[in-house]
Formats: C-alpha cells, structure tokens, sequence
C-alpha cells in the first residue's frame, strides 16, 4: 500500500464569541515523512494564534512516527501558551491519543462545531 502524502489545509473560523480559531485540517497518512506538513505548518502560524483545531477527519493512517510529531507539536503550543482541541480521529486513534496521553495536550471532539465550541472566550 502506497503512503499518502500529508496534505494541510489552513483555515480561520470564528468560535461562538466571535474569537478567530485556527483549523489545520490534514489529510491523507501521518507518518515520518509528515514532518514538514505537520511541524512546519505549525511552526508558521504566528504566535497570535492562540485557540487551534486540529481536524484529522482526512487522514488515512497515523504510525507512531507520525504520533510522536503531533505530540511534538502539542507541546510547543502548550509552552507558547496556545491551545488545541482536536476531531476527526477514527475511534481507533481515540484510543491511542488517549493512552499515549496527547489528551493531556487537546481535547478529543467528534466534530468541528463542538471543538470549537469548547474554547472560552
């Protein structure tokens, strides 16, 4: 089975007070050759940008490789004082992110709306 490149898409939304969200939507697999879309997708955003959605409702296939560049790129934001929520993950990787504990870093939603939702103003 042929890897699937890792695509990322970057959008604003707006959460429920009108406060500007980030969404890094990726697609395809997560693995070790995702570190440019994964880490240097992040590493552009500007520090501004406090409240991030990661949507992985388009990826295909997480390895470990790709576990540990997501937790990576959790602990950068947490340090920089950002916050993520995450949705998308088939429950398969709902059950990793919990017990590799990246949920200490984002909370795990079933869609963009709730995600978003769960930031404070």
């Amino acid at each position: 089975m042929a890897e699937k490149i890792t695509q990322v898409k970057m959008d604003e939304v707006h959460g429920p007070s009108g406060f500007p969200i980030t969404v890094l939507r990726y697609e395809g697999d997560i693995t070790s050759t995702s570190k440019a879309a994964v880490l240097g997708t992040f590493q552009g955003l500007s520090a501004d940008n406090k409240r991030i959605v990661l949507d992985f409702s388009g990826v295909d296939y997480l390895n470990s490789s790709g576990i540990a560049l997501i937790i990576q790129l959790m602990i950068a934001a947490n340090k920089s004082g950002q916050t993520i929520r995450s949705f998308g993950l088939k429950p398969h990787f709902q059950k990793v992110f919990t017990m590799v504990g990246i949920t200490k870093y984002t909370t795990l939603h079933p869609d963009e709306q709730l995600a978003c939702a769960s930031f404070s103003a």
